[in-house]
């Protein structure tokens, strides 16, 4: 049986290095993977899943209005897919997990989600929120903070290195933009 699993962590885990390894372990066993990113973050090129090691790879974008269903079986008519990686998977809707938990139940292609679990600010991401609710298997990547302990939050910081306590949800940015932090120097940063 297929299942839909979820990958999350904070930022700078690795999860789109353990993605790419997953993908590239699938297809040195003869398999073939279907790779899908989130269509507006182009950093790094766009239609590309990059890690911050150098490993990279083409993927198939999505974006809010995709048909995640439509999407994959589109590729099933092309050809096999043995497995189904998916990068930035917090920028999924509610509708595209369940599509995506339809394509590990109904047509029995493994799902691999992988994403950040919450924002700046601390909430929780509409694709993660779902994830977490319906996916089969969920695993935790874990990073750390500067102190030494798990960093499970993520601050915002400006171009000074100060936290950024509000803006919009999404905006795209690596190093220069999102430090891993542990929950005491999120609170901290946050002053709460």
């Amino acid at each position: 049986m297929a299942n839909l699993f979820f990958y999350y962590s904070s930022m700078n885990a690795g999860k789109s290095t353990t993605l790419l390894q997953a993908s590239f372990n699938y297809r040195e066993r003869g398999m073939q993977t279907l790779l899908l990113t989130v269509s507006f973050d182009d950093r790094f090129g766009e239609g590309k899943i990059a890690s911050r090691i150098g490993l990279e790879a083409p993927a198939l974008l999505f974006d809010a209005k995709t048909d995640m269903t439509a999407l994959i079986l589109g590729e099933l008519e092309k050809g096999k897919v043995d497995c189904v990686l998916l990068d930035e998977a917090q920028f999924l809707t509610k509708n595209q997990v369940w599509q995506l938990s339809d394509i590990a139940d109904k047509h029995k292609v493994p799902v691999l989600c992988y994403g950040i679990r919450t924002d700046f600010q601390g909430e929780l991401f509409e694709g993660s929120k779902w994830l977490l609710a319906w996916a089969d298997k969920l695993n935790e990547l874990k990073t750390i903070c500067h102190c030494g302990r798990k960093a499970g939050m993520v601050l915002r910081v400006d171009e000074n290195g100060d936290p950024v306590r509000e803006g919009a949800q999404v905006e795209i940015g690596g190093n220069d933009r999102y430090v891993p932090v542990c929950r005491r120097h999120f609170k901290d940063a946050m002053g709460q």
